[in-house]
């Protein structure tokens, strides 16, 4: 008889029956995967035991926090290991300007401990409410605000990991790897790959956002351990602690929408509201605009604006702000905007930037027939590329059938794209498929990445070949195997496993059979209500009674 985890000394919950690992076998993206089983660690001893076990039985891992992940790292053909329980959150210490806390502590949770000494965690995705600071190291998460503030892998001074033969060790920023037999053989293996990678490193030139692969040329770069580990979708090692740094928290803001004629336009205009020291500006395309007001979405903009930017400036005091935001309206005027919105006060701030969050509500209550599929939602391109990029969205949107909405963050020429797709009709799945093959060629074309902040996961991992040279995937591979030998730690992200397809069981496929009532009921509830923080295995409990 195989050996348990409880046998490793495992005390969290492992659960087998088909609720509990139905209700973990969809997250946010497109993708169903049913795992074999459930483990919920209660804390960071209980995360080596379950990899102890793991490694002994040959047991694949995928570690996951919120559920929040696009794109099907979270999910996964093995023993789902739900870190949310590790959610402990320290004060911050304010000499340092730092915060240690869990991997599954909730971004905004963190943030606002921070808030309260005057300081700030940057890093702002839209998901920030639900999504764990954890699942943000995975994909090396960024926001609106990357402009002035970058990803998440520059704000980690400390990672506690366990590795794939369940030891554990701190690595922590400017200091020496620690000495464990592990990360000796794999520094060792992983020589010649970093001597290679200073010579040539693995970057798609101009990109200003990278989830995309291993974090070879950051790691090449600085030395430190933490620059491969983030990004890395917990195919390297599972964290069980952090130490974030934070930032000095500017108390006045001000924003100014401008709507351009030209995508043209609004490119030259981003560029200006990037050189004027803006520390966010979205774009919102005409895709976007026709929903929001067809959605009753108060739009102060032109009907023929081809797309439109709304950039956010920070400052210390409120004259510092408007100073720089009057700077970006004159770029933008430069630039062809056709009409400007300033907004110098909270409640004009607000107002202007609800348009930009309005996607998902209105998405959400579109024609029920419609389905909105995260399939190909995170390209970044070099900014000069950034027109021709969505300009060719929107024909290959149109060359297959398929209505999208694109929006996101134009300062770092980095878009997401909501596909809009009929699953009733019976060839969906081949439009979705091939909308899916020409988006790629596209990126790849156009020198950018497939995943600007989202991650490779298992659906952009297959991809991978179509955007990165051929000595850029043989390296990851070897950083893959130096690591995991033995390919526990979520196999199938990040590296593809032989014959791996980038789109499989898509949840919205009405021919899938239905998962167990509460299971089903439980991810609607997800869903609608953006539960994702919430225990699954607690949203299945209420759901059964």
């Amino acid at each position: 008889m195989p050996p348990t985890p409880a046998s490793f000394g495992f005390r969290g919950a492992f659960r087998i029956d088909l609720p509990a690992r139905a209700v973990y076998s969809e997250a946010a993206g497109i993708a169903r995967i049913l795992p074999h089983a459930v483990a919920v660690p209660l804390d960071a001893d209980d995360v080596v035991a379950i990899v102890r076990w793991a490694a002994e039985t040959r047991a694949p891992l995928v570690p996951r926090g919120s559920g929040s992940s696009m794109a099907g790292g979270a999910i996964g053909d093995g023993v789902i290991v739900d870190l949310s329980r590790l959610d402990a959150t320290e004060a911050p210490d304010v000499a340092s300007r730092t915060i240690r806390c869990g991997p599954g502590a909730v971004r905004n949770a963190v943030d606002q401990a921070a808030r309260a000494v005057g300081l700030q965690f940057p890093v702002d995705p839209s998901s920030g409410a639900f999504c764990t600071v954890g699942g943000m190291v995975s994909t090396n998460a960024a926001g609106a605000h990357t402009l002035r503030y970058g990803s998440t892998r520059s704000w980690i001074e400390a990672l506690d990991c366990v590795f794939a033969d369940g030891s554990r060790a701190e690595l922590r920023r400017g200091a020496p790897a620690p000495r464990i037999p592990l990360l000796d053989h794999a520094l060792d293996a992983l020589a010649p790959v970093v001597a290679a990678e200073r010579a040539s490193p693995s970057r798609h030139a101009g990109v200003r956002k990278e989830s995309s692969g291993y974090g070879l040329a950051a790691f090449a770069e600085s030395g430190d351990l933490i620059d491969l580990i983030a990004g890395s979708e917990g195919t390297l090692a599972l964290v069980v602690g952090l130490a974030l740094r934070l930032a000095p928290l500017q108390p006045h803001t001000a924003s100014v929408l401008g709507a351009f004629a030209t995508l043209e336009g609004a490119v030259a205009g981003a560029d200006g509201a990037r050189r004027m020291g803006a520390v966010a500006c979205e774009a919102l395309d005409r895709t976007f605009l026709d929903v929001a007001r067809r959605g009753g979405a108060p739009v102060p903009t032109p009907e023929d604006a081809e797309s439109v930017l709304l950039a956010e400036v920070e400052a210390d005091t409120p004259e510092q702000a408007t100073a720089m935001v009057r700077a970006i309206e004159a770029e933008f005027r430069a630039a062809g905007a056709t009409a400007i919105t300033l907004a110098l006060d909270p409640a004009t701030e607000h107002a202007l930037w609800e348009i930009r969050h309005a996607a998902s509500p209105i998405l959400n209550h579109l024609d029920p027939s419609l389905t909105s599929m995260q399939l190909i939602e995170d390209a970044c391109v070099p900014p000069d590329r950034l027109a021709e990029y969505v300009r060719g969205v929107r024909a290959l949107l149109e060359r297959h059938g398929i209505r999208g909405v694109i929006f996101g963050h134009a300062g770092d020429a980095h878009m997401h794209v909501n596909s809009l797709v009929r699953v009733g009709e019976p060839d969906w799945r081949s439009r979705v498929e091939g909308l899916l093959d020409d988006v790629t060629a596209l990126v790849a074309r156009l020198g950018g990445t497939i995943t600007g902040e989202h991650g490779d996961g298992r659906l952009r991992a297959p991809l991978l070949p179509r955007v990165w040279g051929a000595e850029s995937v043989t390296r990851f591979a070897a950083v893959k195997r130096a690591f995991d030998p033995a390919g526990i730690l979520n196999p199938g992200a990040k590296v593809a496993v032989a014959g791996a397809r980038a789109v499989t069981d898509v949840k919205y496929d009405p021919s899938l059979p239905p998962l167990p009532e509460p299971a089903r009921d439980a991810l609607v509830r997800v869903e609608r209500e953006r539960a994702y923080a919430r225990s699954r295995l607690a949203l299945l409990d209420e759901a059964a009674r």
